[in-house]
């Protein structure tokens, strides 16, 4: 863990938050575009949900390749080369919207998609060791809040260039021309910022130095050698399915049920979302541990799944949102918990979590295949077996050391 005191992390969190905003920013236009494409490219409700899977695809594919990366350039180069990555990814929606081809534009998701697998494996290492591992949660949280704000602000941006209930796909591309320009400043402009570099205990090559050995860890030869990072794997695979499942779905739900302004709900998940980081900011580490703050988390998840498939009309909506507050708290406890004690192996680790990410693509496409065939409310069930597992990896499977 890196020795930073609090006033020294003032700036590079701010630094990172600011980053992590325009993450949240590059995932809320994917939610806003699943009921877009149904119209633009006239596809299927199911086939709007590869949109998830082209995104989270990529978190898969290039996963294992950012830990090298991090290793080779540091954390905030590699922030650089993933907000560079995800220009070009939503410069390529323009040539896609001209050309109206489906197949360009999940490529450009894709391309997108490989530039956030970096600055997520990134920014979620860099913030849960610079500081105290106890509460790197808490400070995982503050992060959350700049994504989910920015995510919301996605649908609110793009709906002035682009009308939902009148789909035009030619009005992609002035803001796209104009969102891949400020991607490309920005880039230039961290690559110039003071952003240090940290190190988890036992990451660096002095292991001799005191307060920097990770005994646990250097016993080991391999990543696979550590139960607990391998079921955290699954663990984020889960976490993010459900954290994006009422982000990426509740907007296609409005307009399913033929409610005014569908593009507007998406801000009762993310204000859900924001309260549950503000209560883990609040409670995490002094008045309630990482797991309690976990386990609580994945209950009232269950509970929720169980009242929106269970009650009439388009009442269940507004549950989604409790279910966005109920997931808030899930990926900034489980990630430190699984890349904990991890020393030397850190960043292979967390390549290794970063792969786990393409559960928010998997579980989003079973959601489309069943609302498309048992209907929108009762395939939010997905998300019952989701928080089971998470309770399961914040009780048992998180404290396996072997």
């Amino acid at each position: 863990m890196s020795k930073t005191t609090k006033k020294s992390m003032l700036i590079p969190l701010l630094i990172v938050g600011s980053m992590n905003a325009v993450l949240g920013f590059a995932l809320g236009v994917n939610a806003f575009f699943i009921p877009f494409v149904q119209q633009a490219f006239n596809v299927t409700t199911s086939m709007s949900y590869l949109i998830m899977v082209a995104t989270f695809s990529a978190y898969l594919i290039f996963g294992v390749f950012t830990g090298p990366i991090l290793t080779k350039a540091g954390y905030k180069r590699g922030m650089v080369i993933a907000l560079l990555l995800m220009a070009v990814g939503f410069l390529l929606v323009v040539p896609s919207a001209k050309t109206i081809s489906f197949p360009l534009f999940l490529t450009a998701l894709f391309i997108n998609g490989l530039g956030q697998a970096l600055l997520t494996g990134a920014y979620s290492t860099y913030v849960s060791i610079i500081g105290n591992p106890d509460s790197a949660a808490a400070r995982i949280s503050v992060m959350g809040i700049c994504a989910k704000v920015f995510y919301a602000a996605a649908s609110f941006i793009l709906a002035i260039f682009i009308d939902l209930a009148d789909v035009e796909i030619g009005d992609t591309i002035v803001p796209f021309y104009v969102i891949s320009a400020v991607l490309l400043v920005m880039g230039l402009v961290y690559y110039f910022s003071p952003l240090p570099e940290v190190k988890a205990i036992g990451e660096d090559p002095v292991p001799s130095e005191k307060g920097n050995d990770s005994a646990y860890a250097d016993s080991k030869r391999h990543i696979w050698q550590f139960p607990h990072l391998l079921l955290g794997v699954a663990a984020i695979f889960f976490t993010v399915g459900v954290e994006y499942l009422g982000l990426s779905t509740i907007n296609d739900y409005a307009r399913s049920m033929g409610l005014p302004n569908p593009q507007n709900y998406v801000w009762l998940v993310s204000a859900a979302m924001i309260l549950g980081y503000l209560a883990g900011m609040l409670l995490i580490p002094n008045c309630l541990s990482q797991t309690n703050a976990l386990v609580a988390s994945t209950l009232l998840g269950m509970t929720t799944t169980l009242v929106i498939v269970l009650i009439p009309g388009a009442a269940s909506i507004y549950f989604v949102p409790v279910l966005g507050f109920a997931s808030a708290l899930l990926w900034p406890v489980v990630w430190p918990l699984a890349i904990a004690d991890l020393g030397k192996f850190t960043k292979a680790g967390s390549s290794l979590l970063v792969t786990g990410i393409i559960g928010a693509g998997a579980i989003a496409l079973i959601f489309g295949f069943l609302a498309e065939t048992c209907g929108y409310r009762t395939a939010y069930i997905v998300a019952f077996p989701s928080c089971l597992f998470i309770f399961y990896y914040a009780l048992w499977g998180s404290k396996i050391r072997t």
